[in-house]
């Protein structure tokens, strides 16, 4: 995760060497995008001017998967090369009804479209993997007390499961020990909720921008 984060950083002062407007930006990144931006707050919190985790920041696998096999066994993604675009297409539709096209679109982006009308991932499985592996190693609730840039935490949340109980748990911890943050339940939403509530989104993140609060 430090050398993603240190990836961010430089197109950061690539941005910034480009045009000034993109100095001390606020950032965001969602699922393992969510731990990225926090790792980049404590490691370059300087840098920015806050950061919004969107079902993510707080994720820790270790503590669901001591060991990396079993972690790696649980959460290799299916192979989905060779599969029909349409049908790829179809099912994450009939699993989200109450998504707009645009942002089934935005889904199917993660795909490469291929002459014959099947996919690829443009994420191999072999770099997947190595982001999950990451992810497993990331502590973020190490980080809290050495944070001090904003956190907007907008997490995704079931009911009462055991999976919600446990991301309220940490999403709390997260809270309790940085010095300024907040946070913005979707309850129920899905993981990938800024496709499902893109609206309600983004007025949550226009609401905290210009209420001061990455000020």
């Amino acid at each position: 995760m430090s050398d993603i984060a240190a990836d961010v950083n430089d197109v950061l002062d690539a941005l910034v060497q480009q045009q000034r407007k993109w100095a001390n930006p606020l950032i965001l990144g969602q699922s393992w995008g969510g731990n990225i931006v926090v790792e980049v707050a404590h490691q370059f919190g300087h840098k920015i001017r806050g950061a919004v985790a969107v079902d993510g920041g707080t994720i820790e696998l270790q503590k669901a998967f001591p060991e990396w096999e079993e972690c790696k066994r649980a959460l290799t993604p299916p192979a989905l090369a060779g599969m029909s675009y349409e049908r790829l297409r179809s099912y994450i539709r009939a699993a989200h009804l109450d998504w707009s096209e645009e942002a089934i679109d935005g889904q199917m982006y993660n795909m490469e479209r291929l002459a014959d009308g099947t996919i690829k991932p443009w994420l191999t499985l072999e770099r997947h993997l190595t982001v999950l592996r990451g992810l497993w190693e990331h502590s973020p609730s190490l980080l809290w007390n050495e944070i001090s840039v904003p956190i907007l935490f907008t997490p995704a949340a079931r009911g009462n499961d055991e999976h919600t109980v446990v991301k309220r748990a940490q999403v709390q911890h997260a809270l309790d020990q940085l010095p300024k943050s907040r946070v913005e339940w979707f309850d129920p939403a899905v993981h990938d909720l800024h496709a499902q509530f893109p609206d309600r989104f983004a007025a949550v993140v226009n609401d905290a921008i210009t209420s001061g609060f990455f000020s």
